[in-house]
């Protein structure tokens, strides 16, 4: 997604009684298949969403009592998701183990009673997964597009969510600062997932955080490569030394791997420089 997208407004979905989830469906091979073809005739399937059996043990682990929530999840994303261009047609059979276990792995990271932000949420990804996982959390979705805003307060109401969920459409900077009489609001932890280079995402993601919050940007390979570019900015922003962490280890294959970042110092915003002054208090002129 593009960070700049739209301009700000808050919203957030309305009450919903729990939407009595599916039950957790095991695989099919026609849904296999499907993951490997290369396009798609027909409307997506709710099948597509279901739990392979061989990731059973570890949804269980991660979701607990909480699993059939997940699934209900995971039956959206793989019909209004795809229908509605959140998630790419291909994904919809790899939901469970590229998606929500991934995500869900993370939890693992954040205190208990926690409040999360999730910067760029998209369809939701890690923020609802995070609090369908763990309900002791209080999680603000911010995405700045429209159609996925609403998406994503559809689904708080449709799960039941609308407690402990909400959702913000604005940047991530408009929800620092806050904007338009708003206050800006912030959290004992910043979450974020295929949003942005390491430097970009601590600029707008750490502003966010608490003093002593963290940011966890969930990454792939090149974690280790990003850290070591862009380490300076992340000092200059006030963050401590990033650190890569993996999630899930001995339930997930392979673990999530996530760059953890402490908010050390509260950094301002930068101030313009000010204008060189010519001998006799002058100011120079271009």
């Amino acid at each position: 997604m593009t960070h700049d997208d739209i301009t700000a407004d808050t919203v957030s979905g309305p009450g919903g009684k729990p939407p009595g989830p599916s039950a957790v469906r095991p695989a099919t091979v026609d849904a296999d298949a499907d993951a490997e073809s290369t396009g798609r005739d027909t409307a997506p399937s709710p099948a597509d969403a279901a739990l392979p059996p061989e990731l059973a043990p570890a949804a269980l682990a991660l979701f607990g009592d909480r699993l059939d929530l997940a699934a209900a999840y995971a039956e959206l994303l793989a019909t209004d998701g795809v229908v509605r261009g959140l998630i790419g047609p291909r994904e919809a059979p790899r939901i469970w183990d590229r998606h929500l276990l991934n995500c869900a792995a993370v939890a693992e990271r954040i205190p208990s009673g926690a409040t999360v932000l999730d910067v760029g949420s998209g369809a939701g990804l890690p923020g609802l997964v995070l609090a369908i996982a763990r309900p002791d959390l209080t999680v603000t979705l911010i995405e700045p597009l429209a159609r996925r805003t609403s998406f994503l307060i559809e689904v708080v109401e449709r799960l039941g969510l609308a407690r402990s969920v909400r959702v913000f459409r604005g940047r991530a900077d408009e929800a620092a600062s806050g904007s338009s009489g708003r206050e800006p609001i912030s959290g004992d932890v910043v979450t974020a997932r295929a949003v942005a280079p390491l430097d970009r995402l601590a600029g707008w993601s750490l502003p966010l955080a608490v003093r002593g919050g963290r940011l966890l940007a969930l990454k792939g390979s090149s974690a280790a490569a990003e850290i070591e570019e862009h380490a300076e900015v992340v000092a200059r922003l006030g963050g401590g030394e990033p650190t890569v962490q993996l999630c899930g280890v001995g339930v997930i294959d392979p673990p999530t791997t996530v760059v953890e970042i402490v908010r050390e110092r509260m950094v301002g915003p930068a101030r313009p420089a000010a204008k060189k002054r010519a001998r006799g208090g002058r100011s120079r002129r271009g």
